[in-house]
């Protein structure tokens, strides 16, 4: 069973997170500041933690850094959304994810479970001989089986869907044009197309986005288009 560390001083807060997470199937350990979340980390087998940033005695951005110096485990930040700096400077600092509050239980076990299947995974890196295999963060794509996977998860894509994914992790990081995504895709000159592309767009996000609105990996450059955010 996989042990989940819970931190935060709001002990509804971590009751709460505690009873989503049991129900599927995870062992939850909690504390309720940064030094009891320490103190739990050095007796315990956790394997992935969920820490809140405004804490008494130790916040969570400074048991972040105090964690980063010896474990690689996971780490889910839990932040207010007027607390967007903190979120940002505990991502900068080995933070893997996080979480605005008021927050979805369902997305943040979503979250929870991505988190676990990248960390348990082995050989995410690309291997030698593996030349039709795209990897970016979770998202692998295997174009020899024409298959689609986000942390271990098969994803069902139309091949439109599939064409365009492809077309944006082979060039992770490279912003394409809707002219230029339809004209690759389709092979015809794009007259009219931002609609036509724009709907493409949404379907891969709504399946391979924990959160859709706040994508990880396919993101939009307003006024330019779109691309895969290399990770």
């Amino acid at each position: 069973m996989l042990n989940v560390l819970v931190c935060d001083d709001d002990k509804q807060i971590v009751e709460a997170i505690d009873i989503y997470l049991t129900q599927e199937g995870y062992h939850v350990l909690k504390a309720y500041d940064g030094m009891e979340a320490l103190s739990q980390l050095r007796t315990n087998d956790v394997h992935l933690l969920i820490i809140d940033v405004m804490m008494p005695k130790l916040d969570g951005i400074r048991a972040t850094l105090k964690i980063r110096e010896e474990s690689s485990i996971p780490i889910i930040i839990l932040s207010a959304k007027s607390e967007d700096s903190d979120k940002i400077l505990g991502l900068n600092i080995g933070a893997d994810d996080y979480v605005t509050k008021p927050f979805n239980p369902l997305e943040l076990v979503a979250r929870v479970k991505s988190q676990l299947r990248r960390y348990t995974q082995l050989g995410s890196a690309n291997m030698a001989g593996e030349v039709n295999i795209y990897r970016n963060g979770g998202l692998t794509i295997n174009d020899e089986n024409k298959e689609v996977t986000v942390d271990g998860d098969l994803i069902k894509l139309t091949p439109i869907e599939y064409n365009i994914l492809l077309l944006l992790v082979k060039n992770a990081g490279k912003v394409f044009s809707i002219n230029q995504i339809y004209e690759s895709i389709w092979n015809e000159e794009a007259i009219g197309a931002d609609n036509t592309v724009a709907v493409h767009i949404r379907h891969i996000r709504e399946k391979i986005e924990i959160n859709p609105k706040e994508p990880r990996y396919l993101k939009v450059v307003w006024g330019i288009g779109y691309k895969v955010e290399k990770l």
